[in-house]
């Protein structure tokens, strides 16, 4: 398992393109602060575990989805507050995984 203290640049500006690309495809382009923001808001989320870019750009990404749909404060309040309460990447990979999941009943 890998964690970035300090993410290098290059992985900084390839996640913020990757959501600037993504926000255009979805028909909401964002400018590079935006971009800049989320990624640090996804940084500050992972704080409390060890984690592969992998994570922190699913993380991302789906912080820039909550954002584009406007979803309720509350679910973004909820999810922030599950990723918080995973113990590793892999739980966080398991959540957003979760979300896109539709329980048949």
């Amino acid at each position: 398992m890998t964690h970035f203290s300090a993410p290098d640049s290059e992985l900084q500006l390839t996640i913020q393109d990757s959501l600037q690309a993504i926000a255009v495809d979805l028909g909401q382009p964002i400018d590079e602060a935006e971009a800049q923001q989320l990624y640090q808001d996804a940084l500050g989320l992972l704080d409390h575990i060890a984690w592969e870019p992998i994570t922190l750009a699913r993380l991302a990404g789906t912080l820039l989805v909550y954002q584009s749909q406007e979803i309720e404060p509350e679910e973004l309040t909820w999810f922030r507050s599950q990723v918080k309460q995973c113990q590793d990447d892999e739980e966080i990979e398991e959540l957003i995984e979760s979300l896109h999941r539709v329980d048949s009943l």
